[in-house]
């Protein structure tokens, strides 16, 4: 059946190449308007195109720009922001080191007050205890006189002068004391 067709298709002309190449008076009014259209086009068209896309190269550089800018302002932002943080810890640390010297200021004068009044209350104490002492004394002295009288007495069988017999007796013991 291909046969047929091909065949059929032969007899009509000389080939194929009619059906592919438009006759010469159409080509030649096709490239005449091509022309006049290509004309048309390379006048008004191509030169608005190029305006526009100049425009757009514009806006697009302003906005590049912009970008720019604002880049560089939110950079020096934030350099002033960390210059900030960075002044805010020493600071800080300045503060806490106050505090810990102010600390140990107050530690010292606690202590200080302290060593004061174990100094103080030490020395009421040896004072208290001198006086109680020496009224021991005292009162031992007047015992040992009284009992060594006491004694004589009745070693003796009889009286004896007793502020004579006591001023022995003290100068005695301050002999000893001594």
């Amino acid at each position: 059946m291909l046969n047929v067709i091909l065949a059929a298709e032969e007899s009509e002309g000389g080939g194929g190449a009619d059906l592919l190449l438009p006759a010469t008076p159409e080509l030649i009014a096709g490239i005449i308007a091509f022309g006049i259209v290509f004309f048309f086009i390379w006048r008004w068209a191509v030169p608005a195109i190029n305006k526009s896309l100049e425009e757009r190269q514009r806006a697009i550089g302003g906005q590049l720009q912009e970008a720019e800018k604002t880049k560089a302002e939110a950079d020096g932002l934030l350099a002033d922001y960390r210059a900030q943080i960075a002044e805010a810890k020493a600071k800080q640390n300045e503060m806490i080191d106050e505090a810990r010297a102010e600390a140990e200021q107050v530690k010292a004068d606690i202590i200080a007050k302290a060593n004061a009044e174990a100094e103080q209350i030490l020395a009421r104490a040896r004072h208290d205890a001198d006086a109680e002492r020496s009224r021991v004394l005292v009162d031992a002295r007047s015992d040992v006189a009284n009992l060594s009288i006491d004694l004589a007495e009745r070693v003796v069988g009889g009286s004896l002068d007793r502020d004579m017999q006591l001023g022995l007796v003290e100068r005695y013991i301050q002999d000893l004391e001594r």
